[in-house]
């Protein structure tokens, strides 16, 4: 039985709904005063320095924290040198404590913080960990049980028994579950934490070696942070209808931006525009179907801006002739020169920036895999989800068919200006099938595949079906498919790819009307997945978790039933196999829940961290890792990047050190992505 469901079916009630869409959350804003007399008049830190004169001390060290237990006049709990001491129970002096819980039995050292937590409980932070007294028991932590790190200067409580430590490299929260890193730039002026001081509701002001940093504790929801982002993107982020990071004269202040451009122009628009179509499908909302559109018609003139003899091309960027920045000598013979030092395959072409045939614009040429997974990702949601009248139907079609058959006719490849194929941009077998391209023969088989469905699926033309049908009889692209992706060695594993593959395995699977095939394509996107799934990326989640429902959907409706008659269990067994999934949607929220604001990628290091494991893997180098108590990527706000096609598990890193700001792209296209497909509600 051949079944199909089209993309507008699929926004059906999900195995995996989390119903939080309005459900509010702690969203946590950054802001920064260099000097003690800028904060406001009820801003008070305790004193730096203590002095008690108790003969129990003696041998003690240096006095490093005292904390007075709730309704006391007098110190309770001292963080010495060498131990933590409390008053004894006649209040005459002081007595050695050695915190003891299921797990460990400590006799502390470097006490440097002490504090009782609005609940009456006894907090210290020590060189061994933090521990916790209610009552007669005692809770200990380290970095086994997340805790980030342990050179302690101070503590504070916050609201409900929470707690705020300050260490010599960053501040640390917890709540009693869950452990929050604010360190570097993003969050502190330095990392040097001097004191600690919490408002009622839970907002911190924190004090440094170089100033000062309030984190605002606010509470928001999902859609609200949506309506921050729409509003950021329109902005700071929206240039001429292409969107796309931009720079900051001035570091760190975001009211300074400038407009910029990017090799990934039409990739990001197109990632914005389905954003704003999904938005339109789930919502209805009018200035998000006028946004989608606006992006369309960005990624069109990408295509349109090109001269005839090169139909199909999209550029990769689009402005005036004008610009205020001279591209083209920036790309000079020199540049080139110095970029092939260190890339043999460099591709060398002048100029990058051809002057369009009215004179009014320049293009940007060497166009990569990346946009045309981008493009073809939005085509299709565009043409299914906003495109209602029948000339913004035939402006998909034509668009589609342009881009697909400049494929076609260079042998599935996009060729430049120059009459060659731009350096990421070949599909085809011959090229495939060499040295130089066998590590992508996987991902760019599926890639031209899903292409090639979504051509179909939208312009209706069944050539398109007969070109792939071609490609997997002759060269058996289908089967390259099966394996999406380089997964080792770590040389050959760049963190882009998985974007590449996820925004394309969307189309792939959406619109495959095989049964085997769809088989196939299954397995592929669960291994593509799995290679990703712990990297907390919200948007290649719900991908996965789309695809994973369509398959579910077509089991039910027997859609299988026959399928590989010839191979045994085959069928049954993997039909069997993918009725059911895990999509991580703990994950994907916790993303979407603690994506920083203000996405300023500032240098992050956490290779320090007591709560990291090292990645052991052969070639992986000395700078990846993940969480030591899940396993999973760190939490994205404390990560060293704010995109979210880069390798989650690298844990020191920069992305423009405050110099630019990135786009909410990231944030609003698996949110919307979310809603329409009923993940989240």
């Amino acid at each position: 039985m051949l079944l199909y469901l089209a993309l507008t079916a699929l926004a059906a009630t999900s195995q995996n709904v989390l119903d939080v869409a309005n459900t509010p959350f702690p969203q946590e804003i950054p802001s920064f005063y260099q000097s003690e007399e800028a904060l406001p008049d009820n801003v008070k830190f305790p004193a730096p320095s203590f002095s008690i004169d108790s003969d129990d001390l003696a041998d003690a060290g240096a006095i490093l924290a005292v904390a007075a237990a709730p309704g006391s006049d007098h110190a309770t709990a001292v963080g010495t040198e060498q131990g933590l001491y409390m008053v004894t129970e006649n209040g005459q002096g002081f007595a050695p404590v050695y915190p003891a819980d299921d797990h460990y039995s400590w006799a502390p050292r470097e006490v440097g913080a002490v504090v009782y937590d609005s609940k009456g409980r006894l907090w210290f932070g020590a060189q061994n960990g933090v521990g916790v007294l209610d009552g007669t028991t005692w809770s200990l932590y380290t970095g086994a049980e997340g805790l980030p790190y342990n050179t302690f200067t101070c503590a504070a409580a916050g609201e409900d028994g929470a707690v705020w430590f300050g260490t010599d490299h960053g501040a640390i929260r917890f709540d009693g579950t869950t452990w929050n890193y604010r360190s570097g730039r993003r969050w502190l002026l330095d990392n040097h934490v001097k004191g600690i001081t919490v408002e009622a509701d839970g907002s911190a002001w924190i004090a440094t070696e170089t100033g000062f940093s309030y984190i605002k504790r606010e509470m928001w929801t999902l859609e609200k942070k949506s309506d921050f982002f729409i509003d950021q993107v329109e902005t700071r982020h929206n240039r001429d209808g292409f969107i796309t990071n931009w720079d900051l004269e001035v570091q760190g202040d975001i009211s300074t931006a400038v407009p910029q451009i990017t090799d990934n122009d039409g990739l990001y628009t197109a990632m914005y525009g389905a954003a704003m179509a999904f938005k339109y499908a789930a919502t209805g909302d009018e200035q998000a179907r006028l946004l989608a559109e606006r992006s369309f018609d960005a990624c069109k003139r990408l295509v349109d801006v090109v001269p005839e003899s090169m139909k199909g091309f999209p550029a990769r960027v689009l402005i005036p002739a004008d610009w205020k920045d001279p591209v083209n000598e920036q790309y000079d013979a020199e540049y080139n020169a110095r970029k092939l030092k260190g890339d043999a395959f460099w591709k060398q072409i002048t100029p990058r920036f051809p002057l369009s045939e009215d004179g009014k614009y320049m293009w940007k040429n060497d166009t990569s895999s990346d946009e045309l997974a981008g493009h073809y990702f939005f085509y299709a949601i565009y043409y299914d989800l906003v495109a209602k009248t029948d000339a913004e139907k035939q402006a998909a079609q034509d668009l589609v068919r342009d881009v697909t058959d400049h494929l076609i006719r260079n042998d599935f490849a996009l060729v430049d200006h120059d009459g060659k194929p731009t350096r990421w941009g070949y599909f085809g077998p011959k090229a495939l099938y060499s040295a130089h391209g066998w590590p992508q023969v996987g991902l760019n088989s599926m890639m031209m595949l899903s292409f090639l469905n979504v051509a179909e699926h939208v312009t209706g033309d069944a050539k398109y079906g007969e070109v792939a049908a071609m490609l997997r009889e002759k060269h058996n692209y289908h089967i390259n498919a099966m394996v999406p992706r380089p997964t080792f060695p770590p040389g050959n594993v760049v963190p882009w790819d998985n974007n590449l593959a996820l925004l394309s395995f969307y189309g792939l699977i959406n619109y495959e009307q095989d049964p085997e095939l769809m088989i196939l394509y299954r397995q592929s996107l669960e291994d593509c997945w799995q290679f990703c799934s712990k990297q907390k990326n919200s948007l290649w989640n719900y991908i996965y978790a789309s695809g994973a429902e369509k398959f579910i959907d077509l089991v039910k409706a027997d859609y299988f039933d026959g399928a590989f008659p010839d191979a045994g269990p085959y069928a049954p067994n993997y039909v069997k196999r993918f009725s059911t999934y895990d999509a991580a949607g703990a994950d994907s929220l916790e993303t979407l829940q603690r994506i920083p604001l203000y996405l300023l990628g500032w240098p992050m290091e956490n290779t320090h961290r007591l709560d990291v494991e090292m990645d052991p893997t052969p070639q992986a180098g000395d700078n990846h890792g993940w969480s030591r108590v899940d396993h999973r990527a760190l939490p994205i706000d404390e990560r060293a990047h704010v995109r979210q096609d880069r390798d989650a598990f690298k844990l020191n890193g920069a992305e423009g050190d405050g110099w630019t700001e990135h786009e909410g792209t990231f944030y609003l296209l698996p949110y919307w992505m979310a809603r329409y497909h009923g993940f989240l509600k």
